[in-house]
């Protein structure tokens, strides 16, 4: 009898952690003292904001449209090279290099027809900007092979310490083929050189047919990646089926297990995997049941908000508002809801002047300031 008792207690102890282990942080509300400015009116889906030295910003209009936001006004910058506008697909991220200053050089990831099959896939380039124009254009990589789906193209760009250059790909919306696949692009993270090269040391340099470029794979549409500035990491979210988004720590080779492993389920209801965990896989820094849809990410430096020093902030597509989330350890201890209804929240930004900044889509970008 003690055996059957001590068996009962090991089963309920298993299912009451398996049980822990799908439940999400439950978010709060929050009253600080600040609130928003509209500083960029009248855009579309804003995508991406880079912060020139003299305090212009850059803004990417999924449409296909660069922003130079200089002196209060928008300025159409022309150079860009042809985009693929469909569906998801469009215009995506922008970013500096680190030493702009010296080098010039601004990046962008965008949906490209260019190359083999019908249709697209995405694409990073390098350029400098002349007045409103982009000049000495270079394409550092280019997916492939196309295709017709609109879904999933990522994208974000990210520059670790040491200056490697990270950018995602989403999974093109073929879960079964690319993200687990190291001989194929889609769903993975890639690291290069900031001119393009590939790092000698990456991860699958010397595998048979490998994309050398690969840095992490089985990712399904990471559309979140930033440098952790008390780690050096490099931190990524990315959208799940329906529930399971995810927040993971990017590490070199590692498999992050979509679409095997999953805290989601498919559209639908039904289920895709049975399985959260598996043998070689990664389990995410955090995960949010139901999905908020995330879209942009900042960890926050800046004094102007001593009460989110060191704190993440995701846009949240889904519920319309800005996510906080608190950190200890590197870990989420608490998740709260900014700015609630503002609308699709699609980026946040830390400036270089210590402002935050959020793109919103049909709205524009806001600067969160104090009240008083």
């Amino acid at each position: 009898m003690k055996k059957i008792y001590i068996s009962l207690f090991i089963i309920l102890t298993t299912l009451s952690a398996c049980s822990q282990q799908k439940k999400s942080i439950a978010a709060t509300s929050a009253n600080y003292n600040y609130k928003t400015e509209l500083v960029v009116p009248d855009l579309d889906i804003p995508w991406g904001m880079a912060f020139l030295p003299d305090g212009s910003m850059l803004i990417t209009e999924k449409s296909g449209k660069l922003i130079l936001f200089k002196d209060g006004k928008k300025h159409t910058v022309s150079g860009l090279p042809d985009v693929y506008v469909r569906g998801q697909g469009g215009l995506l991220d922008i970013a500096l290099h680190p030493n702009y200053k010296e080098t010039k050089w601004i990046y962008f990831t965008y949906a490209s027809a260019e190359g083999e099959g019908s249709g697209g896939n995405t694409a990073i380039m390098r350029a400098r900007l002349d007045q409103t124009a982009l000049v000495d254009n270079e394409l550092l990589y280019k997916a492939e092979p196309n295709t017709r789906s609109g879904n999933h193209w990522g994208s974000r760009i990210a520059f670790d310490d040491e200056g490697y250059l990270y950018f995602s790909i989403g999974d093109r919306y073929s879960r079964d083929v690319n993200p687990q696949d190291i001989t194929r692009d889609c769903g993975k993270i890639y690291r290069l050189y900031d001119n393009g090269r590939i790092p000698e040391d990456n991860p699958f340099v010397d595998s048979k047919n490998a994309k050398k470029a690969i840095y992490s794979y089985g990712h399904r549409n990471p559309q979140g990646l930033v440098k952790n500035p008390n780690t050096g990491d490099i931190w990524s979210h990315e959208h799940g089926p329906q529930g399971g988004d995810e927040i993971n720590r990017i590490e070199k080779g590692k498999n992050y297990g979509w679409p095997v492993i999953s805290y989601g389920v498919n559209y639908g209801g039904y289920e895709l995997t049975e399985f959260t965990h598996k043998e070689g896989m990664e389990q995410p820094v955090f995960y949010w049941t139901p999905s908020i849809a995330p879209s942009g990410m900042t960890f926050v430096t800046s004094d102007k908000y001593p009460e989110w020093q060191n704190n993440l902030l995701v846009g949240a597509l889904k519920f319309k508002y800005l996510e906080h989330l608190i950190l200890e350890n590197n870990k989420v201890v608490k998740r709260e809801k900014l700015f609630e209804d503002i609308g699709r929240l699609r980026n946040v930004v830390q400036a270089p002047d210590g402002f935050l900044y959020i793109a919103v889509e049909s709205k524009g970008i806001y600067k969160i300031v104090p009240k008083n």
